[in-house]
């Protein structure tokens, strides 16, 4: 399933639950592509929307300008013919180019275009930068609105104007009142994804706000799990969604608050813990403790 126009793919993202894969290493910190193809096929074997490879659970941000297109090229060869695929823009303007001109050419359906890394600039220069990208690819593109790269509604909308490929609004603040003017002034003519870790957390608030899906760490490795907590709030469950909440979303929260960047190694613990073997984080994360797996263990236990 590569190569989609860009409505065909926003239809499909907005269609059911996404997530990010974990990229695996092996135990010198190297790309493990066997063991990353083999989860890719696994993950794919549910009924998920759409995979983003190299994103932020996937350690993109440690990853080189090769070991990038590397991944989306597993990925993309691995299950592009079962689930959309969606390739990493990081960095500054020139290197997000190359990269969603590399992603076409590997043939991913999509490209998540991620903040300028270590600058911030005014509305002006970020709608350049986000235009500059849609013109370098043919693909759709989802913004990720988050740390140094914020949109106003005014911006998303000359955006959505200029660009017939930015199919895709990706929000890590949570600001409600500016998704509220986001949706009220651009309707359906964006697909709303939510991307606040821990996503299952805010699913219920935020799609009264337009945001109908979500990226979904947690699928890493409760595939049935996330996708029985995405179908509660699709249905407007209330009484499901804060049941898994309580009974596993939050405690696992209070395990992933305790160290910074443990939002991506407990995914990695979490596969360890339902015998898939996450492995290890790069630097400069840190993996938890034995007695925080040990504790995710007994946990995953629960709902496993």
């Amino acid at each position: 399933m590569t190569l989609l126009p860009p409505d065909v793919l926003a239809d499909r993202l907005r269609s059911g639950l996404l997530s990010f894969p974990v990229t695996l290493f092996d135990d010198d910190l190297r790309f493990d592509e066997p063991r990353y193809r083999e989860h890719l096929a696994w993950q794919a074997g549910f009924d998920v929307a759409g995979l983003f490879a190299a994103g932020g659970t996937g350690e993109g941000f440690s990853l080189t300008p090769p070991e990038v297109d590397r991944v989306v090229r597993a990925a993309v060869d691995e299950v592009g013919d079962r689930v959309p695929v969606i390739a990493p823009a990081t960095g500054g303007t020139a290197l997000a180019v190359a990269q969603a001109k590399a992603a076409q050419d590997a043939g991913a359906s999509g490209v998540l275009l991620f903040p300028p890394y270590l600058t911030e600039a005014g509305q002006r220069g970020l709608a350049e930068h986000v235009s500059a990208v849609c013109r370098a690819t043919d693909l759709g593109v989802i913004f990720y609105n988050r740390a140094n790269a914020v949109l106003t509604d005014a911006t998303v909308a000359e955006l959505a104007d200029r660009n017939p490929n930015l199919v895709g609004f990706k929000d890590g603040v949570g600001d409600i009142e500016r998704l509220t003017r986001i949706y009220a002034r651009l309707g359906d003519r964006l697909t709303y994804i939510g991307g606040l870790p821990t996503a299952e957390t805010f699913a219920l608030p935020l799609l009264q706000l337009g945001v109908s899906t979500y990226s979904s760490a947690l699928y890493n490795f409760l595939p049935e799990f996330a996708l029985r907590f995405y179908g509660a709030v699709r249905r407007q469950d209330r009484k499901t969604v804060y049941r898994l909440l309580s009974e596993f979303v939050i405690p696992y929260l209070d395990i992933r608050d305790r160290g910074k960047g443990y939002a991506v190694s407990i995914i990695k613990a979490g596969l360890t813990a339902v015998g898939r073997d996450g492995g290890r984080v790069r630097p400069p994360l840190t993996d938890l403790t034995d007695d925080e797996r040990a504790e995710l263990a007994a946990l995953v236990q629960k709902v496993s």
